[in-house]
């Protein structure tokens, strides 16, 4: 078969598969060149999702007609020179708009700030139309339409109107936290507007316009530098989490990137610290010499590669554990593995002890000599400390008029609730401590899993119904599963493009934070990302539910409650953790205590 040169036409559709994937790649690319060209107002237009169309308008330096001309062409940039060691723009590789105008309808008008008048050229499907003279403002204004009409085949690919809409809705986001001191719009017939007003220096205060105000009081500064790179941004601190890893945010010299080896080190950061299946909410901005990166590695530019990937990790690492570590009163870095290490004297083996020398004031082993005495003015400081939030019988027994011979409970008989949240039980030979909340969401999770495979579980009805404010994406991705939610005994319905509204909860679950559970379904759903994802983890679902609907932390529970609540738990397989891998009670066997205090 004969070798043939390919028409400039085809291999710029060639070029299109690999840099515009789908309308968001073409927003991306189009407000890259905004930027890059120093707007300082950026206002986006979609219609069907940006398939219909794709409007970009900035007020750049603008173009003139020979530089229009040019613009459409392959491989024609004013951005790089001679080299790719030395790359400090968004875009440079010249195949954003012809890859565009070979697969679509392209438009654009633009005028620069020292001339009278603008110019417009036109792309379709590949063929170039002759410049011509265009009433414009100073700036660009770039419209894409029909995307993909040259190529029918790809439209086949794309996934709905929301979720390209959405898509493109991130894109924004990514971008508006990079540049703060530009102003952002996103409107269009398919959605509600979406507006980030510049914030200049004042990174926090963007990043809250787009994560939401509350980042803004559980973020950790973020501020390191390692040889020749630095660190900068914010992270979350490991009680404010998510539900799925879309709230992280990496930026390498003012470039949105979605690298593997950033998210990792975040993963890595937070170890131990979150809830397997939870996720932490961080925004790092890495800066460094750029012949130490390349971004040329795919034509899309999200993915980038470090000359040194060890030292970029370390440097994530070690910034947000030090950082967690320097904020550890709001980090929750406690674990059941802790605990006996905890209750340990404070003297060390005979190996370990410090070469220092001995001496009768400092001996652990020194007689005690009261300074202060016992009266009543030393006492008083002891006055905070509270009794039990809750005590049990002395004696227990699940039917007190008719207890039952040699019966034998594996966690023993409820003694004391203390701080409202753990329950404190005796057993035959030791202790147990409970999380009463931890252990009450696993026993309701194993009833709602059993309940899926038989029947629609029982729902009750809101006298009120609850009305939650989601982002409109949410919201859509909610309402496609509504039929599913509802065989769980939750019914859901639209309440306008930014609301849901709560009418039916599963009975099991008593009184719900619908607010909580509705934002962690969405996050949950987002993740899935497919139409069937939600009927394949309905029981991640009724784990979710289960948390949100368990015995709460804080509650004051009677002595029969916190008896029953461990019966059951004897009789439910996987009671000893809960549905997030946490321990749900930590048991002290007695000899274990009188090693404590030396008594063995």
């Amino acid at each position: 078969m004969a070798i043939r040169q390919l028409s400039e036409t085809l291999i710029n559709q060639i070029a299109a598969g690999e840099v515009i994937e789908r309308p968001a790649s073409a927003a991306k690319e189009l407000i890259e060149n905004a930027l890059d060209a120093g707007a300082t107002r950026i206002e986006i237009a979609t219609s069907g999702g940006g398939k219909a169309l794709l409007r970009v308008s900035d007020n750049g330096s603008g173009m003139d007609a020979a530089d229009l001309e040019l613009a459409v062409r392959r491989h024609c940039t004013s951005k790089i020179s001679e080299t790719l060691e030395d790359i400090r723009t968004l875009g440079f590789r010249g195949e954003a708009l012809p890859s565009i105008g070979s697969v679509a309808r392209l438009s654009i008008a633009s005028r620069r700030r020292d001339s009278a008048g603008g110019h417009e050229i036109a792309v379709a499907g590949g063929k170039i139309a002759h410049i011509r003279p265009a009433a414009a403002n100073p700036g660009t204004i770039v419209e894409v339409r029909d995307l993909f009409f040259a190529t029918p085949a790809r439209l086949k690919f794309l996934k709905t109107e929301k979720a390209e809409a959405g898509a493109i809705t991130e894109i924004v986001k990514r971008m508006a936290i990079a540049f703060p001191a530009v102003r952002f719009v996103l409107s269009g017939s398919d959605r509600t507007t979406l507006e980030f007003p510049a914030t200049g220096d004042d990174h926090l205060a963007r990043m809250a316009q787009v994560l939401g105000k509350e980042f803004r009081d559980n973020a950790i500064a973020l501020d390191a530098v390692r040889e020749e790179i630095s660190l900068t941004g914010f992270a979350g601190v490991p009680t404010f989490n998510r539900g799925n890893s879309a709230h992280q945010y990496a930026f390498v010299n003012g470039r949105p990137v979605q690298d593997k080896l950033i998210l990792s080190a975040i993963r890595g950061a937070y170890a131990e610290t979150i809830p397997s299946g939870r996720h932490p909410v961080a925004v790092l901005s890495i800066t460094l010499d750029p012949a130490l990166v390349d971004v040329n590695v795919h034509p899309a530019k999200s993915d980038v590669r470090f000359r040194d990937p060890g030292l970029v990790r370390g440097l994530i690492v070690g910034a947000i554990r030090e950082a967690l570590a320097r904020d550890g009163s709001r980090a929750a870095t406690t674990g059941a593995s802790d605990m006996l290490r905890s209750f340990r004297p404070g003297f060390q083996p005979n190996s370990q002890r410090p070469q220092t020398p001995w001496s009768a004031e400092t001996s652990p082993s020194r007689p005690y000599q009261p300074t202060t005495g016992f009266g009543e003015r030393p006492q008083a400081s002891f006055d905070g400390l509270s009794m039990p939030t809750a005590r049990a019988e002395p004696q227990f027994s699940p039917q007190p008029a008719a207890p039952e011979p040699n019966a034998r409970y594996p966690l023993g008989a409820a003694r004391a609730q203390i701080h409202a949240n753990y329950i404190v039980a005796q057993t035959e030979d030791g202790l147990v401590i409970v999380d009463q909340h931890a252990a009450h969401e696993r026993l309701v999770f194993e009833a709602m899993r059993k309940a899926l495979h038989s029947k629609r579980l029982a729902s009750q009805v809101l006298l009120i119904p609850e009305i939650i404010d989601i982002p409109e994406e949410d919201c859509d991705r909610l309402m496609l599963h509504a039929a599913e939610l509802s065989e769980l005994g939750l019914a859901i319905e639209r309440f306008g493009p930014g609301a849901i509204a709560v009418r039916e909860t599963p009975a099991m679950l008593g009184e719900v934070d619908a607010h909580g559970l509705i934002r962690q379904l969405a996050d949950e759903i987002a993740e899935w990302d497919t139409a069937s994802g939600l009927s394949a983890k309905l029981e991640y679902v009724a784990a979710t539910m289960a948390c949100h609907g368990s015995v709460r932390s804080g509650r004051r529970l009677r002595p029969e409650e916190m008896n029953a609540l461990l019966r059951e738990m004897e009789v439910t397989p996987g009671s000893g953790q809960c549905n997030h891998g946490r321990p749900t009670y930590i048991e002290l066997k007695l000899s274990d205590i009188e090693r404590l205090f030396g008594r063995s």
